[in-house]
């Protein structure tokens, strides 16, 4: 099985790193304790805090096999010299919708940092793909689930 590289900014390398470490070190030893103390309640074959004990510890450590994974597979981009003659992962874009009027700033990330509610949209989502590669005053026009969208790229910042 081929690995894909994870894109990330710097910003969401960090974020990965510090929730890594705050499940290795401190939910790890959490979940150890609440397992252990279940236990002490007795016969642990109708025991819910220990079945809700267990479970949390197995997604706990599905999560850090994820995140070891993506760390392992990340690739940094580098927002400080990107390019902002061209939209490229890493890019903050100014749309204007052109059937609305309205203004909009994405900034394009990999898809383990999308967030369209805080603007960040993932490369490969149909909005990223259509502006990735273009430049400043390009047309572009996407199909989404919600219908067909047009699009001129305003501007591109770091």
């Amino acid at each position: 099985m081929i690995e894909k590289d994870v894109m990330l900014t710097v910003k969401g390398l960090k974020k990965l790193e510090d929730e890594l470490e705050q499940l290795k070190s401190v939910k790890r030893r959490e979940v150890a304790e609440r397992i252990k103390q279940a236990i002490e309640f007795g016969d642990i074959s109708e025991n819910s805090e220990y079945e809700d004990a267990k479970n949390e510890q197995a997604f706990i450590e599905g999560r850090i096999l994820t995140l070891e994974k993506m760390l392992r597979n990340a690739k940094i981009i580098d927002d400080e010299n990107l390019d902002t003659k061209l939209v490229s992962i890493g890019s903050t874009v100014m749309l204007k919708d052109l059937e609305r009027g309205e203004e909009v700033k994405y900034t394009i990330v990999g898809s383990v940092e999308a967030d369209p509610g805080g603007n960040k949209i993932s490369n490969v989502s149909p909005v990223g793909k259509a502006i990735l590669g273009q430049s400043k005053g390009c047309v572009v026009e996407v199909n989404v689930p919600a219908g067909h969208l047009k699009y001129k790229i305003m501007d591109i910042l770091k």
